[in-house]
């Protein structure tokens, strides 16, 4: 594991395309070129990259210290009141370790799923026997190394507060939290706005875990744009409105000596936003 952050962008920015790249072939030096040492490939329609192609992606960038992840599914739903719906979720989960192991990498991000018209309670209950049954079906296909890293939502209705998401990763010590600091400011209607406010959800996270996953977790990052139901849309640094700052929670993961994978999922200048992080924890 890395002793510092690693800081990577969320799919191709605008950029890409307009730089005159075309391949997939092109990821590893786009990315390397931004000095960025992780990359999210975005499976949120369905995990459509054949495997082949997949394992010649991950060579290219581990030769650049890319590290891969995916993120899984948008209609995986963990605490659906359908057990079709909860099965088919399981089965999406195994199709993304099945790519994040032909790309070299081990995690595997994914959202639980709303609340829909049953209790916060109830919506939990649920999503944590899936989540059990989940990492029983990992290890049955052989993906044991994988790591799930369940997501904070956006949106007031969806399962993703901190601690629901903490409580998921009590089912298995190598489930790993993705702290989505932007759904997380969204949810609370701006509430993050400077250093305190990211001590306490790094401090909530170190209490609730007490191991490594504390250190070197998983993160989305992006200014949101948010209404009275939480997420409304990814911005980017650009535009000022609407937070979080980065800057103090780049000051606080150097001083805590805390090392996650920060993926950047501002809309259209993802790998330019991440360089900007990366930037700020360098200078902090």
């Amino acid at each position: 594991m890395s002793d510092s952050p690693r800081f990577g962008a969320a799919g191709l920015s605008d950029s890409f395309a307009a730089s005159g790249f075309k391949s997939p072939r092109d990821i590893a030096t786009y990315h390397a070129g931004f000095g960025l040492t992780a990359f999210e490939v975005q499976c949120g329609r369905g995990v459509r990259m054949p495997l082949d192609k997949a394992a010649v992606l991950g060579a290219q960038c581990a030769e650049k210290n890319i590290a891969l992840s995916v993120h899984a599914p948008y209609y995986i739903s963990m605490s659906s009141m359908e057990e079709e719906k909860r099965l088919h979720s399981v089965d999406y989960l195994l199709q993304s370790c099945a790519l994040v192991k032909a790309l070299g990498g081990r995690r595997v991000i994914f959202h639980a799923g709303s609340c829909g018209k049953q209790s916060r309670e109830a919506a939990l209950e649920k999503a944590l026997d899936t989540m059990r049954r989940a990492v029983e079906a990992v290890d049955a296909a052989g993906f044991g190394d994988c790591i799930l890293c369940p997501e904070t939502m956006g949106k007031v209705n969806q399962l993703g507060t901190l601690d629901e998401v903490l409580a998921l990763c009590g089912v298995d010590d190598r489930i790993t939290p993705c702290i989505d600091f932007g759904h997380l400011y969204a949810r609370t209607h701006g509430g993050i706005t400077g250093e305190e406010d990211y001590a306490v959800i790094l401090d909530r996270m170190a209490q609730a875990l007490g191991d490594d996953r504390a250190v070197h977790f998983h993160s989305h990052f992006s200014r949101i744009a948010y209404t009275a139901g939480g997420e409304k849309c990814h911005l980017t640094f650009a535009d000022t409105e609407f937070g979080p700052p980065h800057q103090p929670l780049m000051q606080l993961l150097k001083q805590r000596g805390l090392a996650p994978t920060i993926i950047c999922e501002s809309a259209g200048t993802q790998a330019e936003d991440a360089r900007t992080l990366m930037q700020a924890y360098e200078e902090a």
